[in-house]
């Protein structure tokens, strides 16, 4: 059953307010994967903040206009089905990387970030970007660091009296 324009335009908008506020975008061709795993990967992708959709081409293409994912129109061929990445920029590309481990007919074709497409095999820099709270306790024990250092040097001044004075008695005792 066809569409009517109504909800074409509905589409349209609804893809368009969730990319204009993604922080990442991933494209991957399903054809051959069931329907009970596309199930699952909806519900995973709801867990973990992601907006996951199957939009026709003509479509998805009206719909990135205008936001930093229009650079993903030259490759939007085939069954697509895209996720838009709402936390943090990494989790729909750790989610359709990791559900394409288990599931071969799952094919990731591309994606955007910050305006810049990545080919199908950069997928991996993007999902291995930690999630804002990884990002945050590293950043964390980086600044923690030099004042823990300079903390155990402080502390090593009475500590190393303490051996010297040890050491003395030791030697008078003897």
């Amino acid at each position: 059953m066809a569409l009517t324009r109504q909800e074409k335009e509905a589409v349209v908008a609804e893809v368009a307010d969730v990319a204009s506020s993604a922080h990442s975008a991933v494209a991957a061709e399903y054809r051959g994967v069931t329907v009970t795993d596309l199930t699952a990967l909806r519900a995973k992708a709801r867990s973990s903040g992601v907006y996951l959709r199957v939009v026709k081409n003509s479509l998805a293409r009206r719909a990135v206009e205008g936001t930093e994912f229009e650079c993903m129109q030259e490759g939007m061929s085939g069954p697509l089905i895209f996720a838009f990445s709402q936390e943090d920029p990494g989790s729909a590309a750790r989610l359709l990387r990791d559900f394409a481990k288990e599931n071969d007919k799952l094919v990731v074709t591309m994606a955007a970030v910050g305006g810049q497409k990545l080919e199908a095999s950069e997928i991996g820099k993007l999902a291995n970007l930690p999630t804002r709270d990884e990002a945050i306790s590293m950043l964390m024990s980086v600044m923690q660091a030099p004042v823990a250092k300079f903390v155990r040097t402080l502390n090593e001044v009475p500590g190393k009296l303490v051996r010297t004075v040890d050491a003395v008695r030791v030697s008078k005792d003897a």
